[in-house]
């Protein structure tokens, strides 16, 4: 039997509700934490291996693209983090209706939002 399903395949008309964008978030910045592990292990390997290595790392630090990555990681760690909260007070039994669900993922992708703006200010 041919099921004839509907197709939808302008991916511009697809749009994802607050609590999807807020669990993608969550599984990206714990990838992403993962890659920027390697950045500080490397870091930290070099960092006490000589004052040789310690003055590269802190050169690399205070560099543009050690900026960049340093805001990159600490923004990624506070997202996981508030995400990860979140999702341990669903799992409590909150914040389990749509409402509710969709409110508490608007507000932690807010407070990730003015975080971030906050670390690139200290950080930078």
């Amino acid at each position: 039997m041919k099921k004839q399903r509907p197709v939808n395949l302008d991916l511009n008309t697809i749009t994802f509700p607050p609590t999807a964008i807020a669990s993608i978030l969550h599984r990206v910045t714990g990838v992403a934490m993962f890659f920027a592990l390697l950045f500080v292990i490397y870091a930290w390997a070099t960092s006490v291996a000589s004052l040789e290595g310690y003055n590269t790392v802190l050169g690399m630090m205070d560099a543009w693209y050690g900026k960049i990555i340093t805001i990159g990681t600490a923004s990624a760690l506070t997202y996981h983090i508030i995400g990860g909260v979140r999702h341990v007070i669903m799992d409590m039994g909150f914040w389990e209706e749509l409402d509710s669900g969709n409110n508490s993922a608007k507000i932690a992708i807010a407070i990730w939002v003015l975080a971030s703006i906050g670390l690139g200010v200290v950080l930078w």
